[in-house]
């Protein structure tokens, strides 16, 4: 995408909206199984945003610290309640920048594609490696290639059509370099406002792969956060991977 810049893309307009177009409605059963996994120890997101999962896991008892490149991503989470107590480090997420270990290292909602080559996502799995106690383990939240429903190579989609806005989802597809190209594009009263991203994504098999070269193994696969079996229809995985 010509002129894309991922920190110009989560700025202020970016983060007004995020948890508008973030909230899933499975943020419970979300921190549920984080915190089974952290057991009671320490807990580290990556790509941290405005707190959608990290604060209520952190009203749940665990220690959560966050990574995240945009500022004003994290000063929405550090206004709301709770979010002055987070231990969060301004950087690229795959260079995990703390000096800490964990229990648990996640990152939900497809962020970690926003890592945009494949030698950048296999350090960000050793790096992550390196921050992980001995029997901790690392949590990958991400969509099936498959599931992206492709007539060729894009699509247009209408995400909300109401009175006086219309929200539409645009993509491009190349499946030679496994890189989307997507645009939010929101048409209102008071004008047009977008939120490109661009992603690198990987198949759950190539995940694996990056994990072994980190001296990481698949632990358990799920179609979900409620532990539903991972099938060929599930839409998307959660994956776990530890020493």
């Amino acid at each position: 995408m010509k002129g894309y810049d991922p920190k110009l893309t989560f700025d202020e307009a970016n983060a007004a909206v995020y948890d508008e177009l973030a909230v899933l409605g499975d943020e419970a059963e979300t921190v549920e199984l984080l915190a089974s996994l952290a057991k009671g120890g320490p807990a580290l997101e990556l790509a941290v945003g405005t707190g959608r999962i990290a604060l209520p896991l952190a009203e749940r008892g665990v220690r959560v610290d966050g990574i995240d490149f945009s500022k004003p991503m994290v000063a929405k989470l550090r206004a709301k309640p709770g979010g002055d107590k987070l231990g969060i480090t301004l950087g690229d997420f795959a260079d995990v920048g703390v000096s800490s270990k964990y229990s648990l290292v996640y990152i939900v909602f497809n962020s970690f594609f926003n890592v945009l080559t494949q030698d950048d996502q296999v350090r960000c799995f050793e790096n992550v490696a390196r921050h992980l106690n001995d029997d901790g383990v690392f949590l990958i939240e991400a969509f099936v290639p498959t599931s992206l429903g492709l007539d060729g190579d894009q699509y247009v989609r209408a995400e909300a059509i109401e009175v006086d806005t219309v929200r539409l989802d645009l993509l491009k597809h190349d499946g030679a370099t496994q890189t989307i190209e997507e645009n939010h594009v929101q048409l209102t009263t008071h004008g047009i406002t977008f939120n490109p991203v661009v992603q690198r994504y990987a198949w759950p098999a190539e995940l694996d792969l990056m994990a072994r070269i980190a001296g990481l193994r698949l632990h358990n696969r799920w179609g979900g956060w409620k532990r539903q079996p991972f099938t060929s229809r599930s839409r998307r995985h959660v994956s776990v991977y530890g020493h």
